[in-house]
């Protein structure tokens, strides 16, 4: 069945159009009506556009009624078009069906929504770097966003590490949110952070060593919002180098301490990030959380 895709640049500037031509190539290739915003190759300094050419991009996608609104890349951006969104607007497009998808720098937008409409977006790929890619795209990430696009999207689920294996069953229900921890981090102690209690927490990040996360994830433990969850969930922390000073400080250590300082369960490995292999997941949605042993699962249904 041929679904609508509308491409918008709400970040930064598409530097590789290369890639961008091929994003699109491939999604009409998969059957794909796409339409691609008037101002997606804009460019001022490192953005695609001024913030108004952004602002009025976002707007035209909640107008476009495309069944996929889907960011061409993620960057820097969305954190200055804050105050201005007309998230009313969006609201009501993603009520009509269409779903809003991107990651990174879309965190910022996708919590400012959750805070301010209630309404869910989706944690998912961007145009360029995932179905842009030379060579053939992702088969999972693939397969997710089909998935999503058909509206046949149920859950996810993965293997922890095998130095996480449980000794029993966990099982939680909340509302899964979360995304990129720098932009969660950077919302701390404004309206945009959404204030969710017994959720389900999910981070990723890349390019960030692993005393700048504990230090992004220290600003949000002392705001108390760790240790109002019912589970973090660690996905893919990726591009960054070790250094002689760490001494053994290594992404672990935050983890184990995180654990520790929270008081709340804590999983690793969830297939979502600045990776090849990504899932799609619902940002705002009520979910089911269940792992046993090594394997772990998060469960929406067909409702969102």
């Amino acid at each position: 069945m041929t679904h609508s895709i509308y491409i918008y640049s709400p970040s930064s500037a598409v530097r590789d159009r290369a890639a961008f031509r091929r994003g699109i190539a491939r999604l009409r290739a998969l059957g794909h009506e796409v339409e691609v915003d008037e101002a997606a190759l804009s460019t001022h300094m490192r953005f695609a556009g001024d913030d108004d050419t952004r602002l009025a991009a976002i707007h035209r996608a909640a107008a476009s009624g495309a069944d996929v609104a889907l960011i061409s890349r993620g960057g820097y951006g969305l954190s200055r078009l804050l105050p201005a969104i007309r998230y009313k607007s969006v609201a009501r497009a993603i009520e009509r069906g269409t779903r809003f998808v991107g990651l990174s720098d879309f965190t910022a937008f996708q919590n400012a929504l959750l805070a301010e409409t209630g309404a869910t977006s989706w944690s998912g790929p961007a145009l360029g770097e995932d179905f842009g890619v030379e060579g053939t795209p992702d088969d999972i990430m693939e397969a997710c966003f089909e998935d999503l696009v058909e509206g046949q999207g149920e859950g996810a689920g993965w293997q922890l590490p095998r130095t996480e294996a449980l000794d029993r069953p966990f099982h939680a229900k909340g509302l899964l949110w979360g995304g990129n921890l720098a932009m969660l981090a950077s919302l701390a102690g404004t309206p945009w952070l959404p204030k969710v209690r017994g959720g389900i927490l999910f981070l990723e990040d890349v390019g960030e060593h692993p005393y700048r996360i504990e230090r992004m994830l220290t600003t949000l433990l002392h705001a108390g919002v760790l240790a109002r969850q019912k589970a973090i969930v660690f996905g893919q922390f990726t591009q960054y180098k070790a250094v002689p000073n760490d001494k053994g400080f290594k992404l672990a250590t935050v983890v184990d301490w995180v654990r520790r300082q929270a008081g709340v369960p804590v999983f690793t490995g969830l297939p979502f990030g600045h990776v090849p292999t990504k899932v799609c997941l619902p940002v705002g949605a009520k979910v089911e959380m269940a792992a046993e042993g090594r394997d772990a699962l998060i469960v929406w249904g067909h409702n969102h």
